[in-house]
């Protein structure tokens, strides 16, 4: 079984080639990229590709390896004691399973996606380094080894905000997700957007790619963000030439909050569009 893509994600063939290592080594798949290329999607649609279970464990700066595998709710189970509750004396009633122990214990293989794993603490991944390697894990309080039962296709995603440890990354097959040429997103534009004018959708990735390329932009847009412009472009039924429009005043692109999600931006193609003003006088 392999992944060849779906009919709402455009896999590039170095990407389906990546997914498939990774199920063929029985290794982690890391994937970095850009925010907004596509990476948590990417596992959502390899496990319905595969009609696997998919199960998401969205990391937090604050989370600890450990609730991935259980946690042990001490207090409650104090709590209970001193009710007089019959329940604490069977100690597996306070042990909550974590993402990880969901996955191992399924019939079937799922995928379980490690999202954003960089924003955590740097021992973060070398917390998991056992779990990982050997699927398996022991609950201290019970006793009991937890193993996986298929193993399932972990894909952990980074966007690259901190560097993570060589011995992680030597256990993981690792893809980059380059952004996407402009043939590329404009297939990923005909997926989510099949009924769009296609004159709209030229000029409007023209505008995208020349905004990314700007000198000074202190936040690129993403993919994402460009759908969500197009979105915005065609609910307002804007005219289609309001996008060719060549105009020094009208730098700044309509509906740029889509685009451009900070005010230096905004200030740079204001300052932009003043200048061409200035020089179309001149």
């Amino acid at each position: 079984m392999k992944f060849q893509g779906t009919d709402q994600y455009v896999a590039t063939e170095d990407l389906m080639i990546a997914v498939n290592a990774a199920l063929t080594l029985q290794r982690p798949l890391l994937i970095k990229g850009e925010p907004g290329t596509g990476k948590t999607v990417l596992a959502q649609e390899v496990a319905k590709s595969l009609g696997k279970k998919f199960i998401e464990w969205n990391v937090k700066s604050t989370t600890k390896a450990q609730q991935g595998l259980y946690e042990y709710d001490a207090v409650s189970r104090l709590r209970d004691s001193q009710l007089g509750d019959d329940k604490v004396h069977d100690i597996k009633n306070y042990i909550r399973p974590g993402k990880l122990w969901e996955a191992f214990t399924q019939d079937e293989a799922p995928v379980l996606l490690i999202d954003e794993i960089d924003k955590a603490d740097i021992e973060f991944p070398n917390d998991l380094l056992q779990e990982l390697d050997r699927m398996e894990f022991f609950v201290y309080e019970t006793g009991e080894t937890i193993s996986a039962k298929q193993r399932p296709l972990v894909i952990i995603t980074s966007n690259n905000e901190k560097e993570l440890p060589d011995a992680f990354l030597r256990r993981c097959f690792f893809h980059y997700i380059s952004f996407p040429d402009a043939e590329t997103m404009q297939q990923i534009v005909d997926v989510h957007h099949p009924d769009a004018k296609q004159e709209l959708v030229r000029e409007a990735l023209n505008i995208f790619f020349n905004v990314r390329e700007t000198p000074g932009l202190k936040k690129k847009p993403s993919t994402s963000e460009l759908l969500d412009w197009l979105k915005l472009l065609m609910s307002e039924d804007l005219p289609e030439d309001i996008l060719k429009s060549k105009d020094p005043s009208k730098l700044i692109p309509p509906l740029h909050g889509a685009l451009l999600k900070n005010e230096q931006d905004v200030h740079l193609f204001e300052r932009l569009a003043f200048l061409n003003r200035r020089d179309g006088r001149g």
